[in-house]
């Protein structure tokens, strides 16, 4: 079935229901359909989105100058659908989707506070990302915002956000944050709870807001994927990666094959070091200093490899556009594959210690259930979502090269506790490990950058990588000056 079948059915409702709707194939969004909708058909959009089993993937806007133009991806069956529409700038009012899904909450609430586009129907009116840094009536990813904003002296407290409450016999109130001991980011958590039982927990999050997509603006592409490389350090390869995807679908640029594997080859890397690392960390949360440790020397030693033979532990602008910064000396080829045979068999060894001891049972198993479907409601991905029965991997369902030529293997477990997610971890390092040493095997000879040449105005493109923590969607417009 083609990507198109996959929402023939879909589109039949929509206009059976009375939308009008126009389709468009722009080679730049491949390998998603575009449709462009009207402002008054985008509840039913969402409506029929969800009634034909579509997965609401991403919502972003865009100031056009006279009107604001917004974005929302839905997934089928590895099939991509853009659909975009535009309300006027004077009085940006849009229906929202988070009522078919729950999952669209945030990214509309982004969008409001950063474009100032009003979600009618939108249950939470309580700014996500904005806190206090801003005047109500300013809206950064505005044409007339500057990128430096206007702050104030002192940002003013945040003290009136209303958190959910839980009340009754015998509930504690527990905040945790902004600031932690740690080098976390900053969020702020409230738990109320009955002795362990956690009854609500609600995040706040967004005080070190970055303003990336403000600051994107104006960039050129060697630029934007160093930036990308820094929307967050653990994911640095498999963000830049999405954005260089986005930007070279818009140009109509072939990255050479050698470029390809290289990528693929740092973005299982990649994997590897942080669900390893995570392991530990894990494991330190619940008072078992060991396993903390002997994985915590494991990930070390690991990103070590990677700074010597791509420059950077965390392989950093490796990626351009058009390809990679730097060909791998063939002399790691080899040192890569005894590597990953022997932290595999590490791995092993160090878990059936591990599984040998009941106290680390007690606290993984039956512990942080996230139900299949809350996470099916809540568009979770990554093996966040595999652990609760979410069977998605862009790598398998949309394969993009050169993982078109390798098998990837993908967990699915569907208790989603604590354990389900070590042991969808624990899987897809194994995974990685098969992808690496395949990778390594077929790497082909020849170029590591394509020369990048600047596309026409108005060109957009799409990205999308499987990265470690799932689907990472990645869009982006070209202006005139390229």
């Amino acid at each position: 079935m083609t990507p198109r079948d996959q929402f023939t059915a879909f589109l039949v409702r929509l206009a059976q229901a009375g939308s009008r709707v126009e389709a468009q194939a722009p080679p730049g969004l491949a390998p998603a359909q575009l449709i462009l909708v009207q402002p008054g058909d985008w509840s039913r959009l969402g409506i029929e989105a969800r009634a034909s089993g579509c997965r609401w993937v991403a919502g972003w806007g865009e100031d056009l100058g006279e009107t604001i133009r917004i974005n929302a991806c839905f997934e089928k069956a590895g099939a991509y659908l853009v659909a975009r529409t535009a309300v006027p700038r004077v009085s940006p009012v849009l229906s929202s989707h988070t009522a078919s899904y729950p999952g669209a909450d945030r990214p509309e609430r982004h969008i409001r506070d950063m474009l100032g586009v009003v979600f009618s129907g939108h249950p939470d009116a309580r700014r996500w990302t904005r806190h206090q840094a801003w005047k109500d009536s300013e809206f950064p990813l505005r044409r007339d915002f500057p990128a430096a904003g206007r702050p104030q002296a002192q940002t003013p407290a945040d003290h009136q956000y209303s958190f959910l409450l839980a009340q009754g016999s015998g509930v504690y109130e527990i905040p945790v944050g902004p600031v932690h001991a740690g080098i976390i980011e900053p969020g702020h958590f409230r738990f109320q709870a009955v002795g362990e039982t956690v009854l609500k927990l609600e995040a706040r999050l967004g005080y070190t807001h970055k303003g990336i997509e403000k600051i994107a603006e104006g960039r050129d592409a060697e630029g934007l994927a160093r930036l990308a490389g820094r929307v967050s350090g653990d994911s640095t390869v498999a963000h830049a990666w999405a954005a260089c995807m986005a930007m070279e679908k818009a140009a109509g640029l072939d990255v050479p094959p050698r470029a390809v594997w290289l990528r693929a080859l740092m973005c299982e890397r990649e994997r590897v070091a942080n669900h390893v690392g995570d392991i530990g960390a894990m494991l330190n949360d619940i008072a078992f200093a060991f396993g903390f440790y002997q994985f915590a020397r494991l990930r070390e030693a690991w990103q070590r490899v990677s700074r010597e033979a791509f420059g950077h532990r965390f392989m950093m602008d490796c990626i351009v556009p058009g390809g990679v910064a730097a060909d791998l000396d063939e002399r790691f080829v080899a040192a890569m594959r005894n590597e990953a045979g022997a932290l595999r068999k590490q791995i092993v060894k160090l878990m059936s210690i591990i599984n040998d001891l009941p106290s680390v049972a007690d606290r993984v198993r039956g512990a942080g259930v996230l139900k299949p479907e809350y996470a099916k409601a809540l568009g979770c991905a990554g093996y966040v979502g595999r652990a609760s029965g979410m069977d998605i991997d862009v790598r398998r369902d949309a394969p993009y090269p050169p993982y078109d030529q390798l098998t990837v293997k993908v967990p699915l477990h569907h208790y989603g506790d604590v354990n389900a997610r070590a042991r969808t971890r624990l899987e897809e390092s194994a995974a990685s490990f098969d992808l690496i040493e395949g990778l390594l095997a077929g790497l082909p000879a020849g170029a590591v950058c394509a020369r990048w040449t600047p596309p026409a105005a108005h060109a957009e493109g799409l990205g999308l990588i499987e990265g470690w923590r799932g689907e990472i969607l990645s869009f982006v417009r070209f202006g005139a000056d390229g």
